[in-house]
């Protein structure tokens, strides 16, 4: 039996993670050999998960005593998963609720020839969509989030398929894509042994575009698999859209990806962009933009 070890992050959010959790309870998983890493990056209130409080889910709690950021979390899980017998590890946010087949779905578009990577359809969960007034009562938590994604290489901006679109049938065929977003992923174990894990210097965003553009620079897959369903409550940790914490590691992490995989004419516009925003940009986009050019990475001076 092939096992698969589902790796969440908890950062100050217990409840969050708990509910994550508690739709994983209920996964089915023919065949497979199902277990869970918690990673505690919390600075503050820190997870405790009872004997049994989630069924018969085999569940490891890791404390690494510091926020490792999004990067260094999931790589420790990581880690700990291949050390573990892992065949494949499922980066999972926390702010996600599952369908219940979604593993197993994930392991059926992964057993292909240069497969590294596999993603699943992600709606928005029901009350989390950014236009709610759209939609009407029954198209709630059926919004897409993700299906499918490229890059936006004019723009050095990763991009969903189908973004805010209630789903009625067009993103419904597996496929090859360009991006893989982190909410989510299956990686394989060949994949990892290869490739390797996130870059640490990224922290938190963007660590999923660079992760998938070293795949298919090293000719892995990555498979766009829409039968696999997850739901997700946007950016519950990070503070959510248009935060200090995003406007600080997406402005730096924008530059440092765009800067090593981008067009030249395409780095000369990003150069000229970030000293405009030094100018006139919101604080903390002016702190990413200078850590960058002072190649103050990881942490960095973006989070307490």
């Amino acid at each position: 039996m092939k096992t698969v070890f589902i790796v969440i992050l908890n950062f100050n959010n217990a409840s969050v993670t708990k509910d994550c959790l508690k739709s994983l309870e209920k996964i089915s998983h023919k065949d497979l050999i199902v277990q869970m890493v918690v990673v505690d990056n919390s600075t503050k209130e820190k997870i405790t998960i009872g004997e049994k409080e989630f069924g018969d889910l085999s569940i490891k709690l890791m404390d690494p005593k510091e926020n490792l950021g999004f990067t260094g979390g999931c790589n420790l899980g990581i880690m700990y998963a291949i050390d573990n017998g892992a065949d494949y590890v499922v980066l999972l946010n926390n702010d996600t609720i599952v369908d219940e087949n979604f593993v197993s779905l994930l392991v059926e578009s992964a057993n292909k020839e240069r497969v590294g990577i596999v993603v699943p359809k992600i709606y928005y969960a029901e009350g989390s969509e950014y236009h709610k007034d759209r939609y009407s009562k029954d198209q709630l938590g059926k919004v897409i989030w993700y299906g499918g994604g490229y890059i936006d290489w004019e723009n050095v901006v990763p991009k969903h398929f189908g973004v805010d679109e209630v789903d009625d049938g067009p993103y419904d065929s597996e496929k090859e894509v360009e991006f893989a977003t982190g909410c989510c992923m299956l990686l394989t174990k060949e994949f990892i042994n290869k490739v390797g894990m996130f870059d640490d210097k990224y922290f938190l965003y963007y660590e999923d575009a660079d992760l998938s553009k070293r795949a298919l620079n090293n000719k892995w897959k990555i498979i766009y698999c829409p039968k696999a369903i997850v739901w997700h409550r946007n950016a519950a940790s990070s503070g959510g859209s248009g935060s200090k914490v995003q406007d600080y590691f997406v402005s730096r992490n924008r530059l440092y990806f765009g800067f090593k995989y981008a067009s030249f004419g395409t780095k000369l516009a990003l150069l000229r962009e970030s000293f405009r925003l030094l100018k006139s940009g919101r604080e903390y986009q002016k702190k990413g933009i200078k850590d960058f050019y002072l190649g103050r990475m990881g942490k960095g001076s973006g989070i307490n």
